[in-house]
């Protein structure tokens, strides 16, 4: 059975820094696109960034473009957890943020992260951050 738990969330002043985590369980990270996304209050859910498989291949990481700059997502084989570095964070990136798994790859447009969450099978629960002062 497969689970993704999300951790690190919190409450940070603008302008602070958070690092969330995704530790998975069932599946090998190596082997799967690993994306996160986020909720805000009254907003539909979107792409944060992804990374793709390294099953014999490097890793690339694709952003939308309200995390480029500011988040990294980078990914630890040893513990099969990805993370998500946040900094200089803002109020709108007050959100629920979640982990995603997909078999696929990272696909993206431009350059930038182009979810199709309908390739991810495999969803967290959530972790809240919120960013006020």
């Amino acid at each position: 059975q497969v689970h993704l738990v999300e951790s690190g969330g919190g409450l940070v002043q603008p302008g602070g820094s958070l690092r969330l985590s995704c530790a998975a369980s069932g599946l090998t990270t190596n082997y799967y696109a690993t994306a996160w996304f986020r909720r805000a209050p009254g907003k539909e859910r979107e792409g944060v960034s992804c990374i793709s498989r390294n099953d014999g291949s490097d890793a690339y990481t694709h952003y939308t473009n309200p995390a480029k700059g500011r988040f990294t997502i980078s990914r630890d084989s040893a513990s099969n957890t990805v993370y998500l570095q946040m900094e200089s964070l803002k109020a709108e990136d007050t959100a629920v943020y979640y982990c995603a798994a997909s078999k696929n790859g990272c696909t993206h447009s431009g350059g930038s992260f182009y979810p199709i969450i309908e390739e991810f099978d495999y969803w967290g629960q959530g972790t809240q951050v919120t960013v006020s002062s």
